[in-house]
């Protein structure tokens, strides 16, 4: 009777779970997909209109703060959520209900972007970062118009030369050539803005200052429309993964996702920091810039890439394997993603299409 009981529960909760990623399947058809634009498209009113929305976030109460004492605003959330999953969504393709880092920010980045509409009556969208239009060399990498003080989001933290005395935890795990910067953000509108949580995979309150620590010999190296060019002539989703990740261990190894982070981090900065990243809000151009990628490369061949998946099931295993091989399973669509309290579980097959009805976006 005990085993009995039990298999009921087991089979209870595996329905609930199932029925919970099948209920997220819209019936929807996506009939005017929203346009998401780069930055330097939006006039400096809807430019305001982005920064007042992520600062109305910062100030809304949160609701996770039952699960992660470090919340108390509405961007809390989000970041609990970030460093949650980080573990699970960097330097791997899939984990059983999570998921890689460029699938899994789709949906994030879209559930951030609903928040700004419906909670902050944000009339656009997520912008996004067209780094090569800036990355022709370093000294044009710091006249980004995202970098504007007024109508961006701010520069570079003031140089700090000596680091030893900040714990390590707080550093990038890579030494970052061409470090300039380190301080808490000086201007723009986010300066002297505070985060909650990290840096690191800590989720108690532990309030401190943003801080960025700009390389632009990184960005310049990363960021560029070679790169770009080289992502792009990718011919399956997991070589274009692993071509956005790099194809090697080491600051040599670095492409686009770590170049955007760890050339805004460099070695203090938070973008460097890959569970507290999002606490700088050119996290989310970054990863719009990154989810734009994507999506160009998929409707260049949209029959054979809409379903186009692949990769391995556990972190730092093929072929993210700098530290020796690990067993894993290659994976499929039906993989879940975990989205937390807020956002639930969602199987991956559910974010392949930006127009797919769930999601009704497209790109500039």
């Amino acid at each position: 009777m005990q085993i009995l009981t039990s298999l009921v529960v087991v089979l209870t909760i595996a329905d609930i779970v199932s029925c919970r990623i099948r209920s997220r399947r819209s019936e929807k058809v996506c009939e005017t997909p929203s346009v998401r634009r780069e930055w330097r498209d939006l006039s400096q009113e809807e430019r305001l209109d982005f920064i007042s929305a992520v600062k109305c976030l910062q100030s809304n109460s949160g609701q996770t703060f039952g699960t992660f004492a470090g919340v108390k605003t509405r961007y809390d959330d989000f970041v609990a959520l970030h460093i949650s999953q980080a573990d699970h969504v960097h330097w791997v393709l899939w984990l059983p209900d999570v998921t890689d880092s460029v699938r899994w920010h789709r949906y994030f980045l879209w559930m951030f972007e609903q928040t700004l509409r419906n909670e902050c009556s944000y009339p656009g969208f997520i912008p996004y970062w067209d780094w090569p239009q800036d990355v022709v060399d370093e000294t044009s990498v710091l006249n980004s118009p995202v970098f504007d003080t007024e109508y961006g989001l701010g520069g570079n933290g003031d140089y700090i030369e000596d680091l030893s005395g900040f714990p390590d935890e707080w550093k990038a795990s890579l030494e970052v050539p061409g470090r300039s910067g380190g301080g808490c953000l000086p201007d723009g509108p986010f300066a002297s803005l505070n985060a909650s949580m990290g840096p690191g995979n800590y989720t108690e309150y532990t309030p401190r200052c943003v801080r960025r620590d700009f390389s632009p010999w990184l960005i310049a190296r990363t960021l560029n429309a070679h790169t770009v060019a080289f992502v792009m002539d990718a011919s399956s989703y997991f070589e274009l993964e692993h071509r956005i990740e790099g194809i090697g261990g080491g600051i040599e190894g670095v492409s686009i996702h770590g170049g955007g982070h760890l050339g805004i981090g460099g070695t203090l900065g938070d973008m460097a920091n890959p569970w507290s990243s999002i606490v700088d809000p050119i996290f989310w151009l970054h990863h719009g810039a990154i989810d734009r990628l994507w999506d160009t490369w998929q409707r260049n061949d949209w029959p054979n890439r809409k379903q186009d998946i692949g990769g391995p099931d556990t972190q730092w295993a093929y072929p993210y394997n700098y530290f020796g091989n690990k067993r894993y399973k290659n994976v499929t669509l039906d993989f879940a993603m975990n989205f937390g309290e807020r956002g639930g579980m969602l199987n991956i097959r559910e974010v392949m299409d930006t127009q797919g009805g769930l999601l009704c976006y497209t790109y500039s």
